[in-house]
């Protein structure tokens, strides 16, 4: 994708913590260099982080994946966003937006029981209440939840389709390809790569849907719709954390004759490196995108791919800075 060329002054870009890696790709794609900042931990667990650059008037966009890690929970990192923010409208910035390619809280989209919070409303709440101008995530559990959250912030949701499918291509070869999703909630997500995966390849792509209830933590369901014997199935999810979803999908694939199964998730959480993920019942390769930094005891396992969604939000945030609609650049059912 080529670099942009600005009609006016360029964005600022900051890129906090562990986020550094993905914030450097990005900037790359356009043809910036990340701006530098300062922050500092005290021995309290207080912190601080401010701009070390002049941003009064300028579009700011600050990169922070929210995903928990060895060194900082997701309230951690969601707290030195916030306050950032807060900083950077502080010293007179035009504009500033919230580049966050890991949004915690946000499967805690309604009550399923009495008195049930709703995190992903809250969270909204907080990134309103620091003046945030717009948001912009990556592959978000539920869109219109997502969006509705939202009231005078921008929320921009950029689907990871696009990104996996192009991914994925090379691998595909001339074998029939089924899209499965590993339960109903996610059935549009997968319909979405579904279609994306069938015009880039020029041929059918066939759907699979597999039951799964949750209760308790127990997780029940045997149904499975759809055809996969003879195919490549292409299991699609938003992410993986212990894997366990992913692999009885990849079972359920195998037992009714996919010849092979790919696991397919923007996020790559890989909670204690996932072992069940990477076992004999997992599915025979998995790539994840790079908006979350993949934990060390998963980064070297031989099935796993990374996919980096960094080109997608350089041109994303170029089409924001200059006002253009950058709705062609990710598909939309």
């Amino acid at each position: 994708m080529p670099q942009p060329a600005f009609p006016t002054s360029p964005p600022i870009l900051f890129a906090l913590g562990a986020s550094r890696r993905f914030g450097e790709a990005v900037a790359a794609g356009l043809g910036l260099e990340l701006s530098p900042h300062e922050e500092r931990d005290f021995v309290d667990g207080e912190h601080k982080v401010r701009p070390l650059v002049e941003v009064g008037n300028r579009d700011v966009y600050v990169i922070h994946s929210l995903a928990g890690d060895a060194g900082q929970s997701p309230n951690d990192k969601l707290m030195r966003l916030l306050f950032f923010i807060g900083a950077l409208k502080q010293a007179g910035a035009a504009r500033v937006t919230a580049v966050t390619p890991y949004l915690p809280y946000a499967r805690k989209d309604r009550r399923t029981k009495p008195r049930d919070p709703v995190n992903m409303r809250y969270v909204a709440n907080l990134f309103e209440a620091m003046g945030t101008d717009c948001l912009m995530t990556f592959e978000i559990h539920n869109v219109a939840a997502f969006e509705n959250a939202f009231g005078s912030c921008r929320a921009e949701n950029l689907p990871s389709a696009a990104v996996l499918a192009e991914h994925l291509l090379p691998l595909l070869g001339e074998q029939p390809v089924a899209v499965v999703s590993p339960d109903s909630g996610g059935a549009k997500r997968a319909n979405l790569f579904r279609t994306v995966l069938e015009e880039r390849l020029g041929r059918p792509v066939t759907n699979a849907l597999l039951e799964k209830h949750r209760s308790g933590g127990v997780v029940s369901g045997s149904l499975f719709a759809g055809e996969v014997e003879g195919c490549v199935a292409i299991i699609v999810d938003d992410l993986i954390a212990s894997g366990g979803t992913i692999v009885r999908a990849a079972k359920a694939c195998r037992e009714r004759g996919a010849v092979r199964t790919i696991a397919a998730a923007a996020h790559g959480l890989l909670s204690d490196g996932a072992p069940a993920l990477f076992a004999e019942d997992g599915p025979d390769m998995v790539f994840v995108c790079d908006g979350v930094e993949v934990a060390p005891s998963a980064a070297g396992q031989a099935r796993l791919g990374i996919v980096s969604a960094a080109p997608l939000f350089a041109a994303a945030i170029a089409r924001l800075h200059s006002g253009e609609p950058f709705y062609d650049l990710v598909p939309y059912d």
